[in-house]
């Protein structure tokens, strides 16, 4: 008798849980692939190869700026809130959402596996000594100049703020999404004030968000007006 009320009790868990996982898809995929991801990436950290340096001449006149260590490390919690909030809050827009990370992650893993770069940027003496150049200085001895192209600071916060844009949740919430959007725009320049990224990185970057816009976005639209239509029809 007890017996078949725990196994009652695991399918019923094991139920709910299958449900859960249905419910919220995009999110399950996007923590499944995080792991992928963060071992890959680790990996290629760890791997003692010849590294292409890519220093970008417009980097010497960059200047350098500790500040922006705030929004680079709140870029970590700017990007795990807005795809679990979105996931639970707007599939439609999630599902575009994790493919669009997923395919320039995926593609930054691939580019780093095939062709290691790195830059020669970072300052070693520092002209200020504050609590902003020590979470640098931090930065700087947990995270190698390496494995940095495209940036993925800069490519993942353009998803971001794409997908902000365009969900319905943060419509008729202006200031909420226009502090998303700055907050996005200052992790940008993060990158290159802080000197953990070449203005080649940023650029890449841009150009592979515009690509998986096309991508994830605009065939989507066309097909969705596709679908719209034949139901008029």
């Amino acid at each position: 008798m007890e017996g078949n009320i725990v196994k009652r009790e695991a399918e019923n868990i094991c139920r709910r849980a299958s449900g859960l996982i249905m419910q919220y898809k995009s999110l399950t995929v996007m923590a499944v692939y995080a792991v992928f991801y963060l071992i890959a990436f680790f990996y290629l950290e760890q791997r003692d190869v010849a590294v292409h340096e890519i220093n970008f001449g417009i980097d010497e006149y960059i200047p350098f700026c500790e500040i922006f260590i705030v929004p680079y490390l709140l870029w970590f919690a700017y990007v795990a809130f807005t795809v679990v909030f979105l996931c639970i809050r707007d599939k439609e827009e999630s599902d575009k959402l994790v493919a669009f990370l997923m395919a320039g992650m995926t593609i930054f893993i691939v580019v780093s596996a095939v062709f290691p770069n790195g830059h020669n940027l970072r300052p070693t003496v520092f002209e200020r000594d504050n609590i902003f150049i020590d979470l640098i200085r931090h930065l700087y001895a947990t995270d190698t100049p390496t494995n940095i192209l495209p940036s993925i600071h800069v490519y993942n916060s353009v998803a971001i703020m794409i997908a902000v844009s365009r969900s319905r949740c943060f419509a008729g919430h202006n200031i909420i999404r226009t502090l998303m959007l700055a907050l996005g725009v200052s992790i940008i320049f993060s990158t290159v004030l802080i000197k953990q990224h070449s203005m080649l990185d940023v650029l890449l970057a841009l150009l592979l968000s515009a690509l998986m816009y096309s991508i994830c976005y605009k065939r989507s639209t066309v097909r969705e007006k596709r679908v719209f239509t034949a139901r008029i029809k």
